[in-house]
This record gives C-alpha cells, structure tokens and sequence, in this order.
C-alpha cells in the first residue's frame, strides 16, 4: 500500500539507525520504499535525523568510537540499498573530491553525500577521514575535479577548512569550487569557512553541485 506524503513515520528507522541494528535498519528501509517513499525522504528525515541525534552526543565526555563505529556500518548499509554504487564509470557527470580533514575521524556524513552524488551519475574521489589539506589539493589537481567537498563532525576542524582555498590556489586551482558539510561547519556562513557553499543536508550540497555541474541550466 502507497502512504502518503504526512503520514511516514521514520521513527523506527531513526532508532535502528542509532542502535546500530544494520538487519533492523535494511529491513526498515526496503519497508519504507516498498510503501512509495522516494529515497531522498529517507535519507534527509531518517538518516540525517538518525546523524543529528548521534552529533548531539559526540562531546567529549560522551565520545564512543564503537557506537559511531556501529551506527556508520547500519548508515552505509542503508545508503547502498538507497544507492548502489555498482561499477564507477570511467568518467561521470563531473568528478568531485571529497574527505573529512584531518582530525576528524567522523565519515558517516561524509559517506552519504558520496553516495547520493554517486547515485546521480558523478564521479567521487573518496579520500576517506583524517584527511591533510595537500592530500586533499593534490588529489583535485591529479583528478581534474570539478569541486572540493569537506565534512566536519567537530568545531577544532573549522580551522582547517578556511586553509583549503588557499591550498588549491597554490596548485593554480582557483576555479575549484569548495563545499562544506556537517554538524560543526554547517553553523557557519560561507565567508566564515572561507568556501563557496555550505549544505545542510546531503541533498542540498547535490542540488548546489547540480547547478556548478551543468552552468547552461543557469540564469
């Protein structure tokens, strides 16, 4: 049976999600697409929702790597049912580079907007977490990428990210766009993190990617 728009309830994918129950949390989802409900729903109002939640938690006196460990592996698996990531095309739509800098070891944000714009026809360069700035610059220059993307889980982060421009302009990348997300960074403004975007949500950084990819569609 279809639902409609103001009735889904993800309310029992949110906490599979946080118990880290990745059985539970599958089961759920191919529930929820199974009744009509379009993937984006599900990844901004129960994984997103589901990540908020765990942020709110990862201070310092609540650290838990095993939990974000345990969370990260029911995140992905709902993700590539979402969003099968099959074989990379040699080339997609454009290439992005994304990573979260170094010392942040979170990725659960970071692996979903892989995911989406993977699931859009882009081609991602995943550097993985704890990723260096020259790591990063180096890796759009090699890669001829269209766009940085940083995540930040965690405030000290802030920092780095207002160093990536400068880092790709000394490789002569000053076309290359910078996107950030996540939980510290999206509190910030643009100008703040010295980059030309910051997502809410995964789907905002794609729909912002969107426009960048193809400028003809622009006013």
């Amino acid at each position: 049976m279809m639902v409609s728009e103001s009735s889904v309830d993800f309310s029992l994918l949110i906490s599979a999600l946080l118990a880290g129950e990745h059985v539970a949390a599958l089961a759920e989802t191919r529930r929820l697409r199974a009744a009509g409900v379009a993937p984006e729903r599900i990844v901004t109002e129960g994984l997103e929702v589901a990540m908020d939640r765990l942020d709110d938690k990862c201070t310092v006196e609540q650290f838990n790597l095993l939990e974000i460990m345990l969370v990260g592996r029911a995140v992905s698996v709902v993700v590539h049912e979402l969003y099968p990531e099959g074989i990379l095309p040699e080339q997609g739509r454009a290439t992005f580079v994304i990573a979260t800098l170094e010392g942040d070891v979170h990725d659960l944000g970071k692996n979903i907007v892989r995911m989406v714009l993977i699931g859009k026809g882009y081609r991602v360069v995943d550097l993985g977490r704890d990723c260096p700035i020259e790591t990063l610059a180096a890796a759009a220059e090699r890669e001829h990428a269209r766009a940085v993307l940083v995540s930040g889980l965690i405030s000290p982060i802030v920092p780095q990210v207002r160093h990536v421009k400068e880092a790709l302009r000394a490789r002569g990348l000053e076309g290359v766009a910078v996107v950030a997300g996540g939980a510290a960074l999206k509190q910030l403004a643009p100008a703040d993190l010295n980059v030309d975007y910051v997502a809410e949500t995964a789907f905002d950084g794609a729909r912002y990617l969107d426009r960048l990819a193809t400028p003809e569609a622009a006013p």
